[in-house]
């Protein structure tokens, strides 16, 4: 059965993940990356558009598609390993949230 997951990543982070084919998510921990299955979908949603010292941006920044069938670690970084996963990425249009807030029920407070 087809899952729908999303994740919160700065908008420059996104951009990175577009170059490389890849999602990660929660610093790449396994569980989280083991959640999801080939063919499930991740909507990405940008709070800010930096990591570091962003600016708020607020927008769903890309919808990819799960193409592999377990995680991995790309084994490129020796402090900082991440679990990744490979995605299709499947849109390029951006969101702004705040038009649709009242309409997304997995957003508690409203405000």
């Amino acid at each position: 059965m087809t899952k729908y997951f999303r994740i919160c990543a700065s908008k420059d982070h996104v951009a990175s993940g577009l170059e490389q084919g890849i999602a990660q998510a929660g610093l790449g921990r396994k569980d989280f990356m083991s959640k999801l299955s080939k063919g499930d979908w991740i909507v990405n949603y940008s709070s800010k558009d930096k990591f570091e010292n962003g600016k708020l941006y607020q927008k769903f920044t890309a919808v990819w598609q799960i193409t592999n069938e377990e995680p991995y670690l790309p084994g490129t970084r020796k402090k900082f390993n991440p679990y990744r996963r490979n995605v299709d990425y499947k849109t390029s249009h951006e969101t702004k949230i705040s038009p649709l807030i009242e309409k997304i029920g997995f957003i508690k407070n409203k405000k």
